[in-house]
C-alpha cells in the first residue's frame, strides 16, 4: 500500500459542477462522511481489505445499508474499485465516490483508482440478501417482482402504490391498508 496520487476514470454526470448529495445535520449543516480508522488487517489479501472498507461506506440516501449492500461496487481489485450507480443520473453518485475515497485514503489506499461503469447498468438483483434485510429492517420495503409490495411495518400484503415517485428516484411510495402506515418500496429493475 503506497501513498501516491490517485487517478480517476469516471464520468462527470453532473457536468463537471459541485455539490449535491449532501446529507444534512437537523440544523442545516452538511454532514461529512467519516471514514474508518486504519486497522491492520494480517493474514488477508488486499481486495479482502479493500473490500471490508468498502463494507463500512454507507450509502448517502440510506444509510443502513452500504455501497457493498446496494450492489454499488462491482469490482475489486488491488489497484481499482468499479462502481456503478443505481441509474446514471443518480445525484448521489459524486458523494458516493467522494465517500469511497475518503474511506480508502484512511484505511492507507491511496493508490486504489476509482472506476465508474455503466453498462451493463446496475440491477435491484444486485442487491444482496444482507441489504435486502437491512431495508425492509429500516421500513422500506425491498425491491420484489411481485406486484404488491409487503408492508415493512406489519407484514401485510395488502397493499397499494400511491405514486410511481418516493423520496428517491429509486423509491415509489405504498400504503398498507391493513395498517395505513405509507412505506417507500425501492424499485424493480
Amino acid at each position: 500500500m503506497a501513498t501516491g496520487t490517485r487517478t480517476k476514470k469516471s464520468l462527470p454526470l453532473d457536468g463537471g459542477g459541485q455539490g449535491g448529495g449532501e446529507r444534512l445535520r437537523p440544523n442545516g449543516e452538511p454532514r461529512k462522511f467519516t471514514p474508518p480508522q486504519p486497522h491492520p488487517i494480517k493474514g488477508r489479501g488486499e481486495e479482502a481489505a479493500i473490500r471490508d472498507v468498502l463494507e463500512s461506506v454507507p450509502d448517502p440516501e440510506i444509510p443502513v445499508v452500504s455501497v457493498v449492500d446496494l450492489g454499488i461496487v462491482r469490482d475489486v481489485r488491488p489497484d481499482r474499485v468499479t462502481i456503478t450507480p443505481t441509474y446514471t443520473g443518480c445525484p448521489a453518485t459524486q458523494v458516493i465516490e467522494r465517500d469511497i475515497h475518503a474511506a480508502l485514503d484512511a484505511a492507507g489506499f491511496r493508490d486504489v483508482a476509482i472506476e465508474t461503469m455503466l453498462s451493463p447498468p446496475w440491477t435491484t438483483d444486485w442487491i444482496t440478501e444482507s441489504g435486502k434485510a437491512k431495508l425492509h429492517a429500516y421500513g422500506i420495503a425491498p425491491p420484489s417482482r411481485a406486484a404488491t409490495a409487503t408492508c415493512p411495518q406489519c407484514g401485510s400484503a395488502d397493499t397499494e402504490e400511491l405514486s410511481r415517485f418516493g423520496s428517491t428516484p429509486c423509491k415509489a411510495q405504498w400504503r398498507c391498508r391493513s395498517c395505513l402506515e405509507p412505506f417507500d418500496r425501492f424499485k424493480c429493475h
